[in-house]
C-alpha cells in the first residue's frame, strides 16, 4: 500500500515543473552510464560475416555425407557412423536412438 501511495505521489510531483530533477538519481541508468573517471568506449559492431566460420567447412560435410563404405550400411549404422565421424571433426551431429532420455523417438 505505502508503494502505491509513494508512486502515486511522486508522479504528481514529476508534473510540478519545479519539483523536477534536472539531473538524473545517482541510481539511474543514465547516472551509471555518465562517469567522467571511467569512459565506456564506444562499442565498435562487428560484422557476422567478418568472423572466420565457427563449424567445419561444407568440404568437409560433404565427405562425411558421401563416403564409399557407408552406401551398404542401414540407414541405423550410417547415422552411427556419421554421428561418429563428426565427433572426430569436433562437431556435435544430433544423434538419437530408441531408449534414449533426451530425444522422443523412443
Amino acid at each position: 500500500m505505502r508503494d502505491s501511495i509513494l508512486h502515486a505521489l511522486l508522479r504528481v510531483l514529476d508534473l510540478l515543473p519545479w519539483t523536477r530533477r534536472r539531473k538524473p538519481g545517482r541510481h539511474s541508468a543514465a547516472h551509471l552510464d555518465h562517469d567522467p573517471v571511467h569512459p565506456v568506449p564506444d562499442e565498435v559492431p562487428c560484422s557476422a560475416w567478418a568472423k572466420p566460420w565457427p563449424g567445419i567447412s561444407s568440404r568437409q560435410a560433404r565427405a562425411v555425407f558421401l563416403a564409399d563404405a557407408e552406401l551398404d550400411l542401414t540407414p541405423d549404422q550410417r547415422e552411427r557412423r556419421w554421428a561418429a565421424a563428426f565427433a572426430e571433426l569436433g562437431v556435435d551431429y544430433p544423434y538419437a536412438y530408441p531408449g534414449d532420455h533426451f530425444s522422443a523417438v523412443g
